[in-house]
């Protein structure tokens, strides 16, 4: 198995094409922390597998995760790749393991990607239960996908058509910026508070990583945020992960509303 993450992600991507019998993909999604159920509605499911059966994925770790690849061809007669779940850069795998799937995607032809997760709410505004559209974001891992001389612009690295056409789907979606931390503890107050002065609206432990890859193979990224909790000194309570499992059950209806409308149009 190659060790260069580029050449194991065409290696990924060529199993994909192989075991589906596809030429290619066109779009590809990820679902995060509390959006499992809104897997079922992006059109029809033309096969599946486990993650972990094909070059360089790993199986999700995460409670509220899956941990399969599945096919689908969209209501508009798009090929889309559906993973179920994702590796966290707080699992000690390294930073190339959280960006395979990206990587692979972007190999196997897709030009449109989107990033879903659960995160803490900065904005008393966002109730539990609330999609917002990611605009741009800060990355506090201290890391980075990138190797070597790879310049690559970051302005409008959630692209700004994406999120116009998002909003044709549900025109009251609101915007924000998102914050990813390391984990996989919470944010502290006091953390939450610095993500604040520095410009965000949203804490997490994913997304940015695998922005910054597929920025740099060329994806377009459309990045939404579940607003599961308030997050650390804004919420009256503490903070578990069984509450962001249960916001994502409680917006199951939404949510697959959201993405079918979303498969739809992209």
């Amino acid at each position: 198995m190659p060790t260069d993450p580029y050449a194991l992600a065409e290696e990924a991507a060529a199993a994909l094409r192989d075991r589906f019998a596809l030429e290619s993909v066109d779009l590809a999604f990820v679902l995060g922390s509390g959006w499992s159920a809104a897997a079922d509605d992006l059109g029809e499911v033309t096969g599946s597998c486990q993650l972990a059966e094909l070059p360089g994925f790993a199986q999700p770790t995460v409670v509220g995760h899956g941990g399969e690849l599945r096919v689908v061809r969209t209501a508009n007669g798009k090929t889309a790749a559906l993973f179920t779940g994702r590796t966290h850069y707080y699992e000690g795998r390294g930073v190339a393991q959280v960006v395979h799937g990206v990587r692979t995607a972007a190999a196997a032809g897709a030009r449109t990607l989107v990033l879903t997760n659960g995160c803490g709410g900065l904005n008393r505004d966002w109730a539990p239960g609330t999609p917002v559209l990611i605009r741009d974001h800060i990355n506090l891992t201290a890391a980075t996908p990138l190797v070597g001389a790879r310049f690559v612009d970051m302005t409008d690295a959630y692209a700004p058509r994406l999120r116009d056409l998002a909003r044709t789907v549900d025109a009251g979606l609101p915007e924000g910026v998102y914050v990813q931390f390391h984990g996989p503890n919470f944010e502290t107050p006091a953390e939450v508070a610095m993500a604040g002065v520095l410009g965000g609206d949203l804490v997490g432990m994913s997304t940015a990583l695998e922005t910054i890859a597929a920025r740099e193979a060329g994806l377009e990224v459309l990045g939404i945020s579940l607003v599961t909790n308030l997050a650390a000194g804004i919420s009256p309570t503490p903070l578990h992960h069984a509450e962001v499992l249960e916001a994502g059950r409680a917006a199951g209806p939404e949510l697959r509303s959201l993405l079918a409308g979303l498969a739809a149009v992209l």
